[in-house]
């Protein structure tokens, strides 16, 4: 944990550009975006990867859906996003650190067959 980004970020050590905070979660700026619109959602309790949250953590997980539609809606783009994540580092997860990434602001419609779900 002494290192983790996001943990430095939560604790204001390293910047970022937030979109939203409260007691329990964190959302900012992909500083590496892979949409127009790209903010991560990163709960301020460290929890390497989604394996590894218990039933103490159910309710910050519902948070994190419903923040997600709310940052939605602020940026324009609630008709039409993603949230994802990557649970290990063979799924692509590269900061182990639970976070929630929340994509979307694409013009056009999204048609990659093998990304639908």
């Amino acid at each position: 944990m002494g290192d983790c980004i996001f943990c430095k970020i939560v604790k204001k050590e390293a910047p970022a550009t937030v979109e939203f905070e409260n007691d329990n979660l964190i959302a900012f700026r992909n500083i590496n975006p892979i949409a127009p619109v790209h903010v991560l959602i990163v709960p301020k309790k460290h929890i390497a990867k989604l394996s590894e949250i218990s039933e103490e953590d159910q309710s910050l997980m519902g948070e994190v859906l419903l923040i997600a539609k709310n940052i939605a809606k602020k940026l324009g783009i609630s008709e039409a996003f993603r949230v994802a994540l990557a649970n290990g580092e063979n799924a692509g997860q590269s900061v182990f650190h639970l976070h929630f990434h929340l994509t979307g602001g694409w013009k056009e419609k999204y048609t990659r067959e093998e990304d639908r779900g």
